[in-house]
């Protein structure tokens, strides 16, 4: 269900080229109000920050594997998403959209290997960048514009977001708190449930289990409310399902198995 992605470049991003005045002078960023691509992407990296804004709207779980990531879960099927439809229209108007879509289609990533400097980056593939005749110039003249140096800011802060992220779940795994996820839901109308893996959540039994001066660093460091609102955030897995059985996007359960991970 949540498993991290296992391309060379991160999800929603096709390719990866930096922005350089000498080839990309006259290109321009046209926002578009609709997203067809969000209609596949069921899950989306999340950072510590969100956390608060993000679990009104989403399941928040991690992602499976030696290195999780936090994700919020818009759907709970690959290629499932509830909040955005085919057109890529936000179903809903109130919803908290997470950073990382709000960077697309600029991200922050190293050039060369041997290096630590990060360049801006963009991902050309969906039509936002060019030469177009309208939008957002990224030079004026030889110089990056207003709207490039705020996106640059943007993409700072969410790589130091991104950083912080990574601490947080290094201390998660440090005191063994994550654990496979695994939930069950039987709709009224069929014989056996519907049972979805691949993913992580932090054990409310370990977390229970901590000594008392791990709890105390964890609250001071701000940590603590951030797994409860993991934790409560996951209650929002059925309202996940139910949405997307309103969609007709449930997949067929397997006669074969008894309760088939979905």
């Amino acid at each position: 269900m949540a498993s991290r992605p296992t391309n060379a470049l991160p999800v929603l991003y096709n390719e990866l080229i930096p922005i350089s005045r000498h080839d990309h002078k006259n290109w321009r960023f046209r926002l578009q109000d609709k997203l067809p691509f969000m209609s596949e992407i069921h899950a989306i990296p999340l950072a510590v920050e969100e956390f608060g804004m993000a679990q009104r709207n989403f399941p928040i779980v991690f992602s499976s594997g030696p290195n999780p990531v936090p994700l919020a879960l818009m759907g709970l099927n690959d290629g499932v998403n509830v909040f955005f439809d085919e057109e890529g229209n936000c179903r809903e108007s109130h919803i908290y959209l997470p950073a990382y879509i709000r960077r697309y289609p600029f991200m922050l990533a190293k050039i060369d290997p041997k290096s630590e400097d990060m360049s801006l980056c963009v991902d050309p593939s969906r039509g936002m960048v060019g030469e177009f005749e309208d939008g957002e110039p990224l030079f004026e003249g030889d110089e990056p514009s207003e709207f490039t140096k705020n996106i640059l800011g943007f993409c700072e802060q969410f790589a130091i977001s991104a950083q912080r992220t990574n601490d947080f779940v290094a201390e998660l795994m440090e005191h063994k708190l994550l654990i496979d996820g695994e939930v069950a839901i039987q709709p009224n109308d069929a014989s056996k449930p519907y049972v979805y893996r691949s993913f992580q959540i932090v054990s409310e039994e370990r977390l229970k289990e901590l000594r008392g001066d791990v709890l105390r660093k964890m609250v001071k460091s701000g940590l603590l409310p951030l797994v409860y609102a993991h934790l409560m955030s996951l209650s929002l897995v059925q309202d996940i399902f139910q949405r997307q059985a309103i969609l007709g996007r449930i997949p067929p359960l397997p006669e074969n198995e008894q309760s088939p991970s979905a």
